[in-house]
């Protein structure tokens, strides 16, 4: 065993004696140390069953002859820091999460990992630190919220308050009605009930084979969860000195491909192309946006979930089959999925999904009646984003496909949002929201308000927006984000100027500024605007450290 460096031997006396004062007997210095790593947390919806969920995960550890270790990792609500600076720490938490369950693991040599995440930046965070831990590792998350219902009964959720305050912003909306929105938006625990990023995350982690079926759509505080936390934490006693089953074999490039293509398929957040690059990164696969884009032209877009212009919720796509009935009717076209990657179950993806069948058809589609043949995500280049950009197709109206609009130029997302509220953008504008990349935000601040005030204002098929930023897994809209190279860094998205006609082709892949070559050149050579200072040393850290978003925002190690 790992943990035999920290247990064995007369020298090891001392450490044994620490362990003897945590309760351990004799006996238990024969078994696997397991490592629990939980982001209870109580300021997020999600995360706050989670210490209930962490009990249970150490009882099961016991009774199947493991010692359970668990420990906490910190974590960032993205819907309470939206819209002002505490969004600034949002992607940075993925590092401070990757570094502390290395740090934990290693440190006391454990020898299993059980990470128990469920929101944003947590479940990426606690990927990454698993793959450079290498041990045999189980994913549980907490389970997605219920939706949300309205006295008349309508389905709503996070995204729908944001939307709401745009509308009310307009006089669209009475004070009372936003406030029947605001209490029922988020009815409980679990992560935020739409195909957001933690959903998206979690459900990704059953295409990857690191977490259960249904680790991604059973809902929390329900039997069904809890029984899947009791089958994940047997699991890992059971695969903790198996070494066909560590993090590494398991998420491999087919697992990585998998991701993509239920992404795809689901039209998740777009966020999931920032965290599956840097996981790709971690796990030492190589995958960039050119290969996510091949995915997305092969994988039928099958499922469309809220905010894709859907009232559809995670609970309806659990009903209809989850995510191993999605990928069975991917897969229906020919090898799309890597049928023959390993799970943590010990079956392969093959197995898992063999079975699975569409049980509503209204919820997932069949593939002959896809909403689209090619995936809810897309890759858009050009000379506006020459190593890439991203956009969730499956949230984009008809007539947004494709679009060419005037430029109005924001170099901050709070300048954007009060250009908005103030009544600067009209019809047929593209908004410029730059100086928000990993390096210029820095932080690269999630643009969930302005998206929304757009929506809410009904400026959505008018307006197209687009950022160096990202967006949250709520955003809808002709929004184009991850523009790369970022403006901190030089990119052309700098050298917009307001009236510049701008072109989003979606299903060409292209973003385009219709300058002339000669005049980007020109403006160049301008200096660019005095940004404000960085007040925070961690956040000066990250800035000076962090790669773009074609590269997942990971930190540089060439140093």
């Amino acid at each position: 065993m790992r943990s035999d460096i920290v247990k064995k031997g007369a020298e090891r006396a001392p450490h044994r004696s620490l362990f003897r004062a945590t309760g351990l007997r004799d006996e238990d210095f024969a078994k696997p140390f397991i490592g629990i790593a939980n982001s209870q947390i109580d300021i997020i919806p999600g995360h706050i069953h989670l210490h209930e969920y962490g009990r249970i995960a150490k009882e099961e550890i016991r009774r199947a002859g493991g010692v359970p270790f668990e420990f906490n990792t910190i974590g960032v609500d993205d819907g309470i820091a939206m819209g002002h600076d505490g969004m600034l720490y949002s992607l940075p938490s993925r590092e401070l999460i990757a570094d502390s369950v290395e740090t934990m693991m290693n440190a006391h040599k454990l020898d299993a990992l059980l990470c128990i995440p469920n929101c944003d930046k947590i479940v990426p965070g606690m990927i990454m630190g698993a793959l450079r831990v290498d041990v045999p590792t189980v994913f549980v998350s907490g389970g997605p919220m219920r939706a949300g219902r309205l006295e008349d009964g309508t389905s709503i959720d996070l995204a729908t308050a944001f939307e709401a305050v745009g509308k009310h912003a307009r006089g669209q909306m009475s004070d009372e009605r936003l406030t029947e929105i605001e209490c029922a938006a988020c009815p409980g625990a679990g992560s935020c009930a739409g195909m957001f990023t933690a959903n998206s995350m979690n459900v990704l982690c059953e295409a990857m084979g690191i977490a259960l079926p249904g680790n991604g759509t059973a809902l929390a505080l329900t039997p069904e969860r809890e029984e899947l936390v009791r089958r994940a934490a047997r699991r890992v006693v059971e695969i903790a000195l198996d070494e066909r089953f560590t993090m590494r074999r398991i998420l491999n490039e087919d697992a990585i491909h998998n991701a993509f293509v239920v992404d795809m398929a689901m039209g998740g957040s777009t966020n999931t192309v920032l965290h599956m690059l840097a996981i790709a990164h971690e796990a030492g696969v190589a995958f960039d946006l050119k290969r996510i884009e091949e995915v997305a032209r092969r994988v039928a877009h099958v499922a469309k979930i809220s905010p894709s212009l859907s009232t559809v919720h995670m609970e309806d796509v659990h009903a209809a089959g989850g995510v191993p009935a999605v990928l069975h009717e991917v897969a229906r076209r020919g090898d799309v999925v890597r049928t023959r990657a390993l799970t943590v179950t010990g079956e392969t993806m093959g197995d898992r999904i063999g079975g699975a069948r569409i049980r509503d058809p209204k919820v997932i589609h069949p593939l002959e009646e896809a909403y689209s043949q090619s995936g809810g995500l897309a890759i858009l280049f050009g000379n506006l984003a020459r190593e890439g950009a991203v956009v969730k197709t499956a949230g984009i109206e008809a007539g947004m496909r494709k679009f060419t609009g005037h430029a109005i130029c924001f170099d901050s997302q709070d300048e954007a949002i009060a250009g908005i509220m103030a009544g600067q953008v009209k019809a047929g504008h593209v908004v410029v929201i730059r100086y928000e990349g990993p390096k210029g935000g820095p932080g690269m601040q999630e643009m969930l308000s302005p998206t929304s005030l757009l929506m809410g204002m009904d400026l959505g098929s008018s307006v197209a927006l687009i950022t160096d930023g990202r967006f949250s897994g709520a955003t809808r809209g002709a929004c184009v984000c991850h523009v790369s190279p970022e403006a901190a860094e030089g990119g052309e998205i700098g050298l917009v100027r307001d009236g510049d006609a701008v072109t989003i082709d979606v299903d060409g892949c292209k973003l385009a500024l219709e300058v002339e070559q000669e005049e980007l050149e020109l403006r160049r050579r301008r200096p660019a605007p005095k940004r404000k200072a960085i007040a925070s040393s961690w956040l000066r850290r990250y800035a000076a450290l962090v790669t773009n978003a074609a590269n997942g925002a990971v930190l540089r190690s060439d140093f």
